[in-house]
């Protein structure tokens, strides 16, 4: 959707762009059992997330004002992964193989 409607605004000059937040701390993810929470952030910091961490709701912000910036102009039909890296993992291979 966000590729179409790029395409379809272009020539009005407005970009469309999204945010794809990965886990991020004071979310949704709060609201589950304290358990669950723990073995989420115990899965990102034991490596699987490069960055090594839940992102923080102002992670996220800082995504939203670079694509609100007028540097963003050119920066159209995209979906940022906001998630510290975690979606360039593959759960397939084991992290020593992945981090060399």
């Amino acid at each position: 959707m966000v590729r179409y409607f790029a395409v379809a605004l272009a020539n009005r000059r407005i970009t469309v762009n999204a945010i794809s937040p990965g886990s991020t701390d004071d979310s949704v993810l709060n609201s589950l059992p304290p358990e669950v929470q723990n073995r989420a952030r115990a899965w990102h910091e034991s490596g699987w997330t490069p960055m090594g961490r839940f992102g923080t709701p102002a992670d996220i912000g800082n995504a939203v004002v670079l694509l609100c910036s007028e540097g963003a102009g050119w920066i159209t039909g995209q979906v940022i992964a906001g998630d510290g890296g975690a979606s360039l993992m593959d759960t397939i291979f084991p992290l020593d193989i992945q981090r060399g």
